[in-house]
């Protein structure tokens, strides 16, 4: 088996929202905000390579939404989708299964694409995508508070064109990929967890955004039920720290995987490294 970092590109988000109630001359001390107060994050996936199947897991913003709706964000850096899976020599016709941890934009737009003709087809024609069921129920029936990260151009062509695969509880899903869920940042969120030559690397998601996210007070604003955050934090630090699990985050510009350790303040990072640099 092989791991790969796929960069998407990044987007940049305000501070307050990505740190919740922990105030910003705390959180600015580990994580840098500019002038607008605005934090640049990453969008960065993970391909699995395990003898015939190559596992894609979420996919970043994508292109289809207009210049209207990306300037609110910021969209910047040179990598995109494509261009990263084209480095190891890798297209989007290769990728067998394709697992969405939640079906938010920057995480779910680039799993659908306009053809030539002009019509939304999935990017990955020949992939299983992996959805929970949860997560699919709450995004085609919305909240009114996460109803604008859930786009009907993201979703709706994968029921449509795609071969869907519902998650229905924790559990290996594929060979060597397990799957956690949890539902404080939003109902039926993903965790992938992949046993890699013996040893586990998660997939962060959303939810621990960044190293700076690790202590348990650190909430997004974005997460639905916060308090159930805490709970799905303290449940996954248990498994993770026991298990001696690598963290693969999502979003985090600055650091892209990390250990873990018991302190006397909590659970913080112990080591912090590329995935290139990891010895599996």
């Amino acid at each position: 088996m092989k791991l790969y970092s796929i960069p998407t590109g990044n987007l940049k988000l305000d501070g307050g929202a990505m740190f919740g109630v922990v105030p910003k001359v705390i959180w600015s001390k580990l994580y840098p905000a500019d002038e607008n107060n605005l934090c640049n994050w990453a969008m960065r996936c993970l391909l699995i390579v395990d003898g015939d199947r190559k596992i894609l897991i979420d996919s970043g913003v994508g292109d289809k939404q207009d210049a209207k709706f990306f300037g609110h964000y910021d969209l910047n850096g040179d990598d995109t989708l494509e261009q990263s899976l084209q480095r190891y020599g890798f297209s989007p016709e290769d990728i067998t299964d394709h697992i969405l941890t939640h079906l938010h934009f920057d995480h779910v737009g680039g799993s659908v694409r306009y053809n030539t003709n002009g019509e939304l087809v999935p990017t990955f024609p020949n992939a299983t995508y992996w959805i929970s069921r949860a997560q699919w129920e709450w995004a085609t029936n919305p909240n009114r508070r996460e109803k604008a990260s859930f786009l009907t151009e993201n979703i709706l062509p994968i029921i449509e064109k795609a071969k869907l695969s519902f998650i229905e509880k924790e559990g290996e899903i594929l060979p060597n990929v397990q799957v956690l869920l949890y539902n404080g940042h939003t109902d039926g969120q993903v965790i992938p967890v992949v046993n890699c030559n013996g040893k586990s690397v998660a997939y962060m998601g959303d939810l621990l955004p960044s190293t700076a996210h690790i202590p348990m007070p650190y909430v997004m604003s974005y997460d639905t039920r916060p308090l159930i955050t805490l709970e799905d934090k303290k449940d996954f630090f248990e498994r993770a720290v026991n298990g001696e699990w690598v963290l693969f985050f999502e979003h985090d510009l600055y650091h892209e995987c990390c250990t873990l350790q018991e302190t006397p303040k909590g659970v913080r990072e112990k080591a912090v490294f590329k995935l290139e640099e990891q010895t599996f």
